[in-house]
């Protein structure tokens, strides 16, 4: 079924090459939307109790006969991988338009195949079970998202994200083809069914790591996670609300079963991944909070909610071994309810990114400012985002949040283990939530509010209509989640409860939603009584006569955007920590000591973490080297090629004969 699903989509998509420019983007998101609705029908299906779907698939030659499963934890992430990428195809129609005119028609053609490609390779992904149909389906995914990455190929920054991203994947895939290979040899059985009988008769805590090391990759935990803030700001804005709000969630997809099968070492597993969470969670938050350019900011952010995932999953795995059900409920369904929620508001902030890219033409925030005059949509949809992210009540990064908060608090009074790892939890949620919340009231303050910093943020203008459209899921989404929580929580921990064992008690369910209606009514309270004094004000001034003159600009004359914070004068307070985590680089000219009455001058500074410099130059280095030694081999004498053949069919016969493959 996967080479089926796979034709399918091909010639599905192939019709884009042939039509007109005008039609490409209409025919292509009318694709997606097609199979969009086709896989939430079935996962609606399977989690509205109607059992697995199982769809056995063609000839065992074809890798192994390979077959999809739907259960309820591939149908919730069939749900957001759909949801994402119908709202990523309608932006995608106002954002390309634009380049219509600087792009030849198979360059677009190329983009919009691959995303299509994309978007069924992801749910081949969370569907196979079997490790050569998921092995392809991730290569796939692999490949199609570096097409993407490389629309604007004729940046030279654009390239090297994207060499670095498919570098960092290909060794995520070789980790992840060793691990499968292990359980096939002591097994006999390929894929996820192999990895319940492995795990259930050792620890296998090796093998669990090859498999972080393999999922996480995708993922971008700490310190893997080198491609991601490279990739994100390099790829178009639809590119980057996809693989940053539902192509990673692959690699959060992929430790779940993992930790499912544990068995034995289930509990060193879930401390390993409770760390590797709050290390990758702060990480992402501090390094975040530095930055001066939108899409780098969120692309660390987006590493900063993958830690939050895993930190919930390793204090899962914690309470369930320590006996305690409410830790282990919460935090699963608070793992797979902030991946839903991150998918929504990450996409609206990437495309309010996008909107301003295409107005301003640069997404530093030195150069923003005043926006949300001039582009009041895009700012009130982008201020949605933000709150969401900011885990701010009503709305629904709150909510997800709230549920790991929960199961830590309720678990301080408990045993010594879980004790102190809610108590450390509490810790790191509480300063990772400190840090974002000042990282995202820097990026909305400095981008939307104050006076414009530049000529072409003075002049821009609000996005087109298909550009606005492709926000109403996200958005829809955040409002639906934070103002019905107790519709998603309950599904979530009967889900969490049937695919992991866990205790489910309706007592639970009634007791975190109460609190969390109550502390939801409060905000929601506040937020229409603001809205009414607004109202009020704008009814009292409306009949009155309003006279304007600028505020007092201690002595000068006119306001100037000088007297405003600035991207890296916002986050001063964090550079004591972040110089040891960052190298900085820089650029425009000092005032010289000459000058008097000093010109104006620029400076553009960018923080960029020492591990992803460092492993960058690793890579780079041994890609040098093994090219440079490679040449030698090009000899151009026909005998030498004749004698590489031959010594290659004899090193496969020698393999064979040995049954090592």
């Amino acid at each position: 079924m996967i080479v089926a699903l796979f034709i399918l989509a091909c010639l599905v998509g192939l019709p884009v090459f042939f039509l007109p420019v005008r039609a490409k983007n209409g025919y292509f998101f009318g694709a997606t939307a097609i199979f969009a609705a086709l896989f939430l029908y079935v996962a609606a299906s399977v989690l509205g109790g109607h059992g697995d779907l199982a769809v056995d698939g063609g000839p065992a030659n074809l890798f192994g006969g390979s077959k999809l499963v739907v259960d309820k934890l591939s149908a919730f992430f069939i749900a957001v991988v759909s949801l994402g990428a119908v709202s990523a195809a309608l932006y995608c129609w106002g954002y390309l338009k634009p380049y219509r005119k600087t792009k030849p028609g198979p360059h677009i053609s190329l983009h919009l195949f691959s995303f299509l490609l994309l978007f069924v390779s992801i749910v081949m992904v969370v569907t196979a079970r079997d490790a050569y149909g998921f092995l392809f389906s991730w290569e796939l995914m692999s490949v199609t998202s570096f097409i993407l990455i490389l629309f604007d190929a004729g940046r030279p920054e654009v390239r090297r994200a994207a060499l670095s991203y498919i570098v960092m994947m290909h060794i995520g895939f070789v980790f992840l083809l060793v691990g499968f290979a292990v359980v096939s040899a002591k097994t006999g059985i390929s894929g996820f069914a192999g990895m319940e009988a492995y795990f259930g008769a050792v620890k296998g805590i090796p093998l669990f790591l090859v498999f972080l090391a393999g999922f996480g990759m995708k993922a971008g935990i700490f310190p893997l996670h080198t491609w991601l803030p490279e990739a994100h700001p390099a790829a178009p804005a639809h590119v980057s609300a996809f693989m940053s709000g539902v192509m990673i969630k692959t690699g959060v997809y992929g430790m779940l079963r993992v930790v499912s099968f544990m068995g034995p070492g289930l509990s060193t597993g879930g401390m390993v991944l409770f760390v590797v969470g709050i290390v990758t969670g702060l990480y992402g938050a501090f390094l975040a909070a530095v930055q001066n350019d939108m899409k780098r900011l969120l692309a660390y952010s987006s590493i900063e909610n993958i830690g939050i995932i895993f930190t919930a999953l390793g204090a899962a795995t914690i309470g369930y071994t320590h006996g305690n059900g409410l830790m282990a409920a919460c935090a699963v369904s608070g793992a797979l309810l902030h991946t839903l929620n991150h998918s929504f508001f990450k996409s609206v902030l990437f495309f309010g990114a996008g909107n301003v890219y295409g107005r301003v033409h640069t997404t530093s925030l030195d150069a923003l400012g005043g926006l949300s005059r001039r582009m009041p949509v895009t700012a009130a949809f982008f201020l949605c985002g933000v709150v969401a992210i900011a885990a701010l009540p009503p709305l629904s990064g709150f909510v997800s949040e709230f549920l790991i908060y929960y199961g830590f608090f309720d678990t301080v009074s408990g045993g010594a283990g879980g004790m102190i790892a809610s108590i450390c939890g509490i810790v790191a949620l509480s300063l990772i939530g400190g840090i974002v919340l000042l990282a995202f009231t820097k990026l909305f303050g400095v981008s939307f509010l104050g006076s414009p910093r530049s000529m072409a943020a003075r002049s821009a203008s609000e996005a087109d209509r298909l550009s606005l459209a492709g926000f109403v899921i996200p958005v829809a989404g955040i409002l639906c989640v934070g103002l019905m929580p107790s519709f998603f929580i309950g599904g979530l921990l009967t889900l969490s409860t049937e695919v992991y064992g866990l205790e489910y008690s309706p007592e639970l369910y009634a007791s975190f939603t109460g609190k969390l209606w109550e502390i939801s009514a409060a905000a929601g309270i506040f937020i229409a009584l603001t809205l009414g004094l607004l109202g009020v004000r704008y009814m009292i001034l409306r009949r009155q006569k309003q006279q304007t003159s600028p505020v007092w600009g201690c002595g000068f004359s006119t306001g100037s955007y000088k007297m405003q914070y600035s991207g890296e004068s916002f986050s001063e307070g964090l550079y004591g920590i972040s110089t040891s985590l960052t190298k900085n680089s820089g650029g425009g000219e000092v005032v010289d000591k000459n000058e008097i009455f000093p010109n104006e001058h620029t400076f553009n500074v960018r923080h960029k973490d020492k591990v992803s410099t460092l492993l960058a130059q690793w890579w780079r280095e041994s890609s040098r080297r093994v090219g440079k030694r490679a040449v030698r081999l090009n000899t151009g004498k026909v005998n030498h090629y004749i004698m590489y053949a031959l010594v290659f069919l004899v090193l496969v016969f020698l393999l064979t004969i040995t049954d090592v493959i």
